[in-house]
């Protein structure tokens, strides 16, 4: 926590194996009092998938570990993604959403959809029009700009599709235009710092902001190269590299 706070981030996530080691060793309560001392505002925990599956499925422990990792550390939202796709239909996906967004509200945050290019919800456009019908104020969108541009999806199409209270994050990195490998390996292991790739991020933070999006800006780099870097390194290039795009301060 101290090494995010002093390198100047408001906040951090926990995927899922994260937060059972933390429930299994220091708990949540003692987290919790971790982030709030650090200075940290803002938490997400994800991630669940299979969702739209059999309500008894093997994603329901899943969610609930994550519905009590989010209540307990007061995060803004569950993130939830999907399997490989892609689908040509959202509709079976809206009542399945609708329910996790009623109990995420039951339990103080709210749920988040990311939409992923070799997914089933496969770009935000078709994002969106599952967010339009599930109609629920705790079901939005992650918006991440490497499955952005890795769906072929221009900025005009951001504009016309989304509206501000559809999306709860936003994500940033950069990209060179080659694909290396699977897409899932592409986003696994070639993201760039911002401005180290060939995307038009700056041209991406406008957009949003003229959608209307004014909430936290999230920066993933998925990276074989990143990783390898020592943690204050990594979280200070990251953060330094993404404020680049934003222009003059």
């Amino acid at each position: 926590m101290r090494e995010v706070a002093t390198t100047g981030w408001a906040g951090l996530g926990f995927v899922l194996d994260d937060l059972r080691a933390v429930r299994e060793t220091i708990g949540y309560e003692r987290l919790a009092e971790e982030i709030a001392d650090a200075g940290l505002r803002h938490v997400e925990v994800e991630l669940c998938s299979g969702w739209w599956e059999a309500p008894d499925g093997a994603w329901r422990g899943h969610w609930t570990e994550l519905l009590e990792a989010a209540q307990a550390l007061d995060a803004a939202f569950i993130k939830v993604g999907t399997d490989s796709g892609p689908a040509d239909d959202v509709e079976p996906f809206v009542a399945p959403l609708r329910s996790l967004a009623e109990e995420a509200e039951s339990h103080g945050t709210k749920v988040a959809l990311e939409p992923l290019p070799f997914g089933m919800i496969a770009s935000i456009p078709q994002g969106a029009e599952l967010i339009r019908r599930v109609d629920h104020p705790a079901a939005g969108l992650i918006v991440d700009y490497w499955h952005v541009f890795r769906a072929g999806t221009s900025l005009e199409e951001l504009r016309s599709t989304l509206t501000a209270d559809q999306v709860f994050g936003v994500e940033l990195c950069d990209a060179d235009e080659t694909v290396v490998g699977s897409l899932f390996e592409d986003t696994r292991d070639n993201r760039q710092l911002v401005g180290e790739g060939s995307q038009d991020v700056a041209g991406f933070i406008d957009t949003m902001k003229a959608v209307g999006y004014d909430g936290a800006w999230g920066v993933e780099i998925l990276s074989s190269a990143h990783r390898l870097r020592p943690l204050g390194e990594a979280l200070e290039v990251a953060r330094d590299s993404a404020l680049t795009a934003f222009g003059p301060v």
